[in-house]
């Protein structure tokens, strides 16, 4: 179908063309289209109307409930054509049009040289497999509706989010998470809040590249994930609107809306959200002198009362500067003003016997203000979508201002405040060229030009600083980073095998100023990526994958930020300033295989890290008062290690037993062994951990669609700390109103409250037994209204892929 994505203009459209005297009006054109088979009309049909005389007049509309379309054009001679998914296209050349015309009825005709692909199409909620991703489609998830970002990619294979917001994907939690293909301000400063305060409503679809090519940056052991926002090319004004409200309070609307005329496209994706989130903590710790014998103990139960409130607004243009080239500007706006009361009750058990207590209030508010301007230019030569020039620049702001006054024992203890200010630049460029009749050539470079100013401030009121006898923490962080790279790589295909090889050379340059401390750090580093992907096609059903990748994990700016953040009196993070990059290497296999009813999709993977960079909870050396007495301070920081090697098994399937049932399931795999020493201490581990998640989703009589998610984290364990598994149930129901012009769905989130992270923190100095909620179990229900808008069965909205992924494969 030579026009499969095009959907014309939902209102008239004047045409200037030669008229004829004797009738200088518009004329209307009408007719009816149905299914030639069945004889019920097709809705959302596209009728085209094309100028014989002048081809870049173009006109049309879409049919309605009842099959019927209308249009006014002036009078001349026109191609007409008639497009419907999967049918056979209706065409009729060089017709004059003098006066008022109704065609009647015109059928059309299932293409069965299409059933096959319609079949792929349908299972696309589930998986897509290319030569370096997968693809997940997520518009028909129920559980996430009103949600966040942060829900959705918790309910993607491959992909799991724990309590505090992490996100990893194969039980990594390096992951380097992208925005329509490139770095963004929208996942801000803090991309675990940032997810959190994104509607689920403006994601089309994620991405999952676990052996990226050489066209992504090398960063992130674990992989990619690409999120990729909501964006529709219909003609005229289209979209939906989306409110929520539930229950701990939330509150929310959100609108995907796009606007067409000719050669220009505007879209906004804007919304307002609020939410109360409230969690709880307990951490019970034991310490003991250097003879092992028991000191004293200190329970902390702490309580969250977190508020987020935020207004976000995505705003471009798409001009089509002609039938080759494309320019997009856009910006994105985020303004949020969040606040916290966190609550802590501490009891103190001496080693006589002795008890006391105390309480600690921490009022924090946090103002977060983000900018990013982006320009996007694509070029194709010679009307081939393979022989292409890209380019795309973004600018980037973001201030994060943080200040509370912390209550103890009923005095003001000390005031805190940390501002962040960041800058970021980002440009790259792609070229891509065919050679021969499958091989195409890609070259490209990418420059990255972050700077980052932290002032932290901390003033100890009572007890003071000298009282206390610790290192004043404030300090004015300056960091800088600055990356340049280049690549190249090239891709064939042979007969059933599609192959990707590539090269990636980039250049970091890190500055850590710290101003007040005069503490100054340089870290250079360059390397090669070697990247390769094959891909053997056995038939149009059934492929294996094989990929090869080197990567990359810088240490985060909060990694290495010294300033020490304190949850609590007794309890802190610190970052290390020494910090060294670790670089890995990983090996994929992956086998899919589709069935009439069921999709499998497996790999088997093996990675080996060096320098890897891991937590570890130590004595920090220092001591706070609590109650007149004397309590050490534990710490929280990430070191350097030797070695680290992963091996895993996934394995997702997609069963459709009939057409109002759908099941899908995922289970990941691994085994992780670490080798190091740090400090004279030994770190040697080996962790074999799991998770499974299960999808059940059924249309049940009145046309309500039921779904459930099971999700189980099995235990972890490292040198020093063993975490228990983790369990949680969500439900959603739906039901469609208006002529499935809108939506009505319920949702539970963690129906039995059990989302908490239970674990045991071992040290040759102290005995930590902690648990966490971040957020308790909670309701939801979300209205949706879509206007020329047709609602896609099978989650697939109007795609528009900005991904920039390769298309050899499957």
């Amino acid at each position: 179908m030579k026009r499969l994505f095009l959907v014309v203009f939902l209102c008239t459209t004047t045409l200037l063309l030669a008229q004829r005297p004797q009738n200088t009006s518009p004329i209307k054109i009408k007719g009816t289209v149905i299914d030639k088979d069945t004889g019920q009309p097709l809705e959302y049909a596209t009728f085209i109307l094309e100028s014989v005389r002048d081809t870049k007049n173009i006109t049309g509309g879409i049919t309605d409930l009842d099959g019927k379309f209308e249009v006014e054009a002036m009078p001349g001679m026109y191609n007409l054509s008639v497009e419907y998914i999967s049918y056979t296209t209706f065409q009729q050349e060089r017709q004059l049009m003098r006066n008022d015309t109704d065609l009647g009825i015109i059928g059309l005709s299932i293409d069965v040289a299409q059933l096959d692909e319609v079949a792929v199409v349908a299972e696309r909620t589930t998986v897509e497999l290319r030569l370096d991703k997968k693809i997940y489609n997520v518009g028909s998830d129920l559980t996430v509706s009103g949600g966040t970002v942060s829900d959705v990619l918790d309910n993607v294979p491959s992909v799991s989010v724990d309590v505090e917001g992490n996100v990893q994907l194969r039980g990594n939690d390096d992951v380097r998470i992208l925005i329509n293909g490139k770095p963004s301000a929208i996942t801000g400063l803090n991309s675990t809040d940032a997810l959190r305060q994104l509607p689920a409503e403006s994601i089309e679809k994620v991405e999952v590249i676990t052996s990226p090519s050489a066209r992504y940056d090398a960063e992130g052991s674990g992989g990619i994930i690409n999120i990729i926002l909501r964006r529709s090319k219909l003609q005229g004004l289209n979209g939906a609107l989306t409110t929520n409200f539930g229950y701990p309070t939330q509150a929310g609307i959100n609108g995907n809306l796009n606007y067409r005329m000719g050669n220009l496209n505007i879209f906004t994706n804007t919304g307002y959200n609020y939410r109360e989130n409230p969690g709880n903590s307990l951490n019970d710790t034991d310490f003991f002198d250097d003879m092992g014998v028991f000191t004293n103990a200190i329970r902390e139960e702490r309580d969250f009362e977190r508020i987020r409130k935020g207004f976000n607004m995505n705003l471009g243009v798409e001009w089509y500067v002609n039938k080759t080239a494309s320019i997009t500007q856009s910006i994105f706006i985020r303004d949020s003003d969040n606040s916290s009361n966190t609550t802590n009750d501490f009891t103190q058990l001496n080693a006589d016997g002795g008890t006391s207590s105390g309480f600690r209030f921490d009022p924090e508010t946090e103002d977060d203000k983000t900018f990013q301007y982006a320009f996007n230019y694509d070029k194709q030569f010679n009307g081939d979508s393979n022989h292409k020039l890209t380019f795309a620049f973004q600018y980037e702001t973001t201030d994060e201002v943080e200040e509370s006054l912390i209550i103890q024992n009923g005095f003001d203890s000390e005031s805190v405040r940390t501002a962040e200010d960041q800058q970021r630049v980002f440009m790259q460029t792609d070229y891509v060229v065919p050679i021969g009749k499958a091989g195409q050539f890609e070259i490209g470079y990418r420059g990255d030009f972050n700077q980052l100013e932290t002032d932290y401030d901390v003033v100890f009121i009572e007890p003071t600083l000298d009282e206390l006898g610790i290192t004043d923490p404030s300090n004015l962080l300056d960091y800088r980073e600055t990356i340049n790279a280049v690549y190249s790589q090239y891709g064939s295909k042979i007969k059933k095998f599609s192959f990707l090889g590539g090269l990636r050379y980039e250049a970091t340059r890190l500055i850590i100023n710290q101003l007040e401390t005069n503490d100054f750090n340089r870290n250079n580093f360059d390397g090669f990526f070697p990247t390769f992907n094959l891909n053997y096609e056995v038939n149009e059903r059934e492929n294996f994958q094989l990929g090869y990748n080197r990567r990359i994990r810088r240490p985060r700016s909060r990694f290495l930020n010294p300033f020490p953040s304190r949850s609590s009196p007794t309890n802190l993070f610190q970052g290390n300033p020494n910090l060294t990059p670790s670089f890995s290497n990983q090996v994929d296999l992956g086998y899919l295989k589709r069935f009439d009813k069921l999709t499998i999709n497996s790999s088997v993977y093996f990675q080996r890290a060096t320098d890897v960079i891991t937590f570890i909870t130590e004595d920090s050396g220092e001591t706070t008062f609590f109650d007149g007495e004397e309590v050490r301070i534990i710490r929280r920081t990430p070191v350097n290690l030797a070695r680290n090697d992963r091996y895993g098994f996934e394995f997702n399937t997609n069963y459709r037993p009939t057409r109002k049932w759908n099941i899908n399931g995922n289970i990941n795999i691994f085994n992780l062994i670490t080798r190091g020493d740090f400090n004279g201490q030994n770190f040697d581990a080996e962790n074999l951990s799991w998770f499974i998640r299960l999808n059940n989703k059924v249309t049940l009589p009145g046309n309500v669609d039921w779904q459930s998610r099971l999700f189980y984290r099995g235990p972890t364990e490292n040198a020093q700390t063993t975490t228990e598994g983790i369990f949680s149930l969500s439900l959603a129901f739906s039901k469609d109103l208006f002529k499935e012009k809108a939506s009505l769905a319920f949702n539970v989130s963690d129906v039995f409250n059990s989302r908490k992270r239970r674990s045991e923190t071992i040290t040759p100095s102290f005995v930590n037994n902690s648990e966490f909620q971040w957020r308790e179990r909670s309701f939801n229900l979300t209205f949706t209204y879509r206007f020329n808008q047709k609602k896609d069965r099978n989650g697939n909205r109007n795609r528009d892929d900005d991904g920039g992924g390769e298309e050899y494969g499957a």
